[in-house]
């Protein structure tokens, strides 16, 4: 069978040899970079053939806004796991890498680390400045990467500033502004005035904030005192209108009617307004341009005056008198002591409310009115519902996520970003019609701050045309991830007039499902009518000591992963992110490490002895099919593990599978099969020729069968053990390189498998009665009594040799009485009785 016909020619020489190459002790220092240079003169992980079968991942593109941390190696690992697996499917696997390096994250990264603000600086100084950092961090990135074995065909490497995907992101939005899914409006916008620019939704976190609740009298027009109550006072300048419940008793007679609103001595409109929710505070409140999205819903409901408080830079504006260049917080301390000496303030109680901040900072988010670029989401929320029931979700819970994401939304998409480092909107405005100027595809990319509009208005005539000044949100460009892939796979530009082919798996976090996988939707949808991916895998976060999220925002990523590299192999840390359940976090684990560790130093020392015995029994033949039942019954369990090891991939489940593999070679080979054949390895001369050769074959054969299921796991040692003992066996450039369905035993054999259930059942008993007695295992017996029923016996048929060699019996004899299970001396001479099964 497939399993034996390949066997070596001049065998013992090049056992020799690789015996001589592999050090007793493992250097993972030395071991790895010898590997790493193996991957890229073989161009070990380069797609081999690009089909429609092309396994396609759309890998994250980290943001480029400081060091990565254990949680991005946790990941991103579990990525390459999945991808290596595929590869020695057979599969062709397209394996791509970006940097996401425009944008915010990497705007506030350069200005903490340089020291500087992109507000006190030109423009083209700060994105020059911006660019330099992104080069030599994205260098570090992918100097780590490498370290961990990512299997990536960096030759498709991408970053999101580049020109191309400059163009490509710019090219998107000319083509859905045609499509009117984009429009520009003066629109009450999430803000943040501490990144002083607007965000979408999607980029909000809420956090539970103790504040004060103030009971504030405002005077009806005819002198009667109206109790209001708020937690923000501070927004008072603001207030645009007073609102009730229809069905409040307490204040229909107000219809119609208007307050004045203290300090500020303006009048404002009294209205009724079924969202007031009559139970909370006084049952009367301010509506102010503006405090939250409710403020935002009365605004536009009922037609109301724009008063504005808060500047871009998060300071109150001059219309606010009093509190004019106040912060927030001094603006809310100059209000209260003012309303307080004016007699306005008629009590006062803590409590503890939710708050809207950006996830990048945590500040508070405010409402500014600004001239924005949006894409319509709320019109096609059911279609974006129904594509998810077209990808499958790993886990399935994931896809409720998603839906219950899309279902509470309640804004179209902000696009407008008023930073400097990222991709310009390709349009210019027309000053006497507002007409809005797109820029020739043939152009991009373009930035319309530096390239004046060449001629004039095409709508009017007019010749005042001005750039567009914001840019572009980073997720509406990484949102494009597989058209980007695309670009940079095939070389086409025109990616957009071409068929859109989904990728294969969009893997990813799940704290981004309601951004990037959401906004990879909606954009492939908008260009192409269908998904982007047929295959989402959900990874879970790594957790720090509080059970937070490791992040860098959050200050609690002090894992190193190049100091952990320092300390544990490559392949030990891929060992821990292998242990995680698909999807849900973990904490991170120095125990798990050390196992990975323990993994490592086992497979080197197991493959030695493997190595060294398997070139003894080895010769120039070709065996059909083992016939000693201790060599079906390895191939039979190997067989079952493949199996499993498959089907939990294919749930992508390498966890599960890992499980497996452990199995296999602990328990199996570890302590079993090499128990049970050493005295075959270590005494020939008791046996046949041809009996020893088989074992020598079955037990290379199940070495290299253990070390394919572990590469995609630990690629290092692997490697290594493939080069230094099977290499020129079976020709491959590398293990990552081998086929499963070559290699892989496919052989069931339940006849073997049951007698040895009951070989080891004997064997474990008489390891335990030696442990009871304090006698070493290796401890030689006289003789070994079976008890055993005559059936069993003669089911146990052939295997006295076997049990005698692992239990170190000078000679095994049965008896169908009863006995019982003992250990005992008698005249410095061991006897062992075992009962096989009562």
């Amino acid at each position: 069978m497939l399993y034996y016909e390949h066997v070596l020619n001049h065998v013992h020489l090049i056992c020799a040899r690789t015996l001589s190459s592999m050090e007793k002790q493992y250097n993972h220092r030395q071991i790895e970079q010898q590997m790493r240079d193996l991957w890229n003169a073989e161009k070990v992980y380069q797609v081999t053939h690009t089909t429609d079968s092309l396994v396609s991942i759309d890998t994250p593109p980290p943001t480029v806004s400081g060091a990565l941390h254990i949680g991005h190696i946790f990941s991103y690992t579990q990525t390459d796991i999945i991808a290596r697996f595929r590869r020695m499917c057979g599969e062709a696997v397209f394996y791509p890498f970006g940097f996401d390096d425009n944008g915010l994250p990497t705007e506030r990264f350069v200005e903490k680390k340089r020291g500087v603000s992109s507000h006190t600086m030109t423009r083209a100084a700060f994105i020059e400045l911006c660019l330099e950092e992104t080069v030599a961090v994205e260098a570090v990135f992918k100097s780590l990467w490498q370290r961990m074995g990512l299997s990536v065909d960096w030759d498709f490497c991408y970053e999101t500033i580049s020109p191309q995907v400059r163009a490509l992101s710019q090219r998107s939005f000319i083509r859905l502004l045609q499509k009117d899914m984009v429009y520009r409006k003066d629109e009450p916008s999430l803000y943040c005035t501490a990144c002083r620019t607007t965000v979408a939704q999607a980029e909000l976190d809420d956090v539970e904030q103790s504040t004060v609740f103030y009971d504030i009298t405002f005077q009806s027009e005819d002198g009667v005192p109206l109790l209001i109550a708020t937690t923000r006072p501070e927004l008072l300048a603001s207030c645009v209108a007073l609102l009730y419940h229809p069905d409040d008793i307490r204040y229909q007679a107000l219809q119609g009617k208007t307050a004045r609103v203290p300090l500020f001595g303006y009048m404002v409109p009294i209205l009724a307004d079924a969202l007031v929710v009559p139970s909370k505070g006084s049952g009367l409140v301010m509506c102010c341009t503006f405090g939250d999205s409710t403020d935002v819903l009365w605004y536009k409901k009922h037609g109301l005056t724009y008063r504005p408080s808060i500047g871009r830079d998060g300071r109150w504006v001059a219309e606010t008198g009093i509190l004019a260049g106040c912060t927030a917080k001094q603006a809310r301390e100059r209000v209260v002591i003012a309303l307080t000496d004016a007699g306005h303030i008629h009590a006062h109680k803590a409590v503890v409310h939710t708050v809207n901040v950006h996830e990048r900072c945590k500040n508070p988010i405010e409402f500014l009115v600004l001239p924005q670029w949006f894409l319509k989401l709320l019109p096609y929320k059911d279609e974006f519902i129904a594509l998810a029931d077209r990808i499958q979700w790993y886990p399935a819970f994931m896809k409720s996520r998603y839906v219950h994401w899309v279902k509470n939304i309640t804004w179209d998409w902000c696009l407008s970003r008023q930073r400097f480092f990222g991709i310009p909107f390709p349009v210019w405005h027309c000053v006497d019609c507002s007409a809005v100027l797109t820029a020739p595809e043939t152009l991009l990319p373009v930035d319309p701050q530096e390239r004046p509009w060449e001629g004039t208005c095409t709508t009017c005539g007019g010749s005042v045309i001005v750039p567009d000044g914001d840019v572009m949100d980073t997720w509406n460009t990484s949102s494009l991830t597989p058209y980007i892939c695309e670009s940079i796979r095939t070389g086409e530009t025109a990616v957009f007039d071409r068929p859109f082919t989904p990728m294969a798996i969009r893997p990813q976090a799940h704290d981004i499902i309601r951004t990037w996988a959401f906004y990879t939707i909606v954009k492939v949808w908008m260009h192409h009518g269908t998904i982007p991916w047929h295959t989402v895998v959900v990874s879970g976060h790594v957790l720090s000591g509080a059970h937070e999220k490791l992040s860098k925002s959050r200050g609690n990523s002090t894992l190193d992963p190049e100091q952990l590299l320092e300390r544990y192999s490559a392949d030990a840390i891929r060992y821990w992110t292998a242990s995680a359940t698909l999807g849900h976090d973990i904490a991170f684990s120095e125990a798990q490490l050390q196992a990975g560790n323990r993994l490592v130093i086992k497979l080197w020392n197991a493959f030695r002895f493997i190595a060294e015995h398997s070139m003894q029994a080895m010769q120039e033949q070709s065996l059909q099919q083992p016939t000693q039942v201790v060599n079906r019954w390895i191939i039979h369990a190997m067989s079952v593990a493949h199996e499993q090891y498959t089907f939990n991939f294919s749930r992508y489940e390498p966890s599960l599978a890992l499980d497996v593999v452990e199995r296999l070679f602990w328990n199996d080979l570890c302590d079993n099969y090499l128990e049970l054949i050493k005295d075959q390895l270590f005494h020939p001369e008791r046996y046949d020729a041809a009996t020893v050769s088989e074992t020598g074959l079955t037990l290379r054969r199940v070495g290299i069968g253990i070390l394919q299921l572990y590469a995609p796991y630990v690629p290092y040692v692997t490697e290594a053990l493939y080069q230094a003992i099977y290499r020129d066996q079976y020709k491959y450039a590398s293990i990552h390189r081998t086929h499963f369905r070559e290699i892989q035993c496919m052989s069931h054999d339940t006849v073997a498998a049951s007698v040895m259930e009951m070989v080891l059942r004997i064997v474990a008993q008489a390891r335990r009665l030696k442990s009871e007695r304090q006698v070493a295992l290796r401890t030689d017996i006289a003789q070994l009594t079976l008890y055993a029923p005559r059936e069993h016996r003669e089911f146990l048929a052939h295997q006295e040799q076997l049990i005698a060699g692992v239990t170190r019996a000078a000679s095994v004899v049965w008896s169908e009485e009863d006995g019982v299970e003992q250990l005992e001396q008698r005249d410095n001479t061991w006897y062992m009785s075992v009962v096989v099964l009562r």
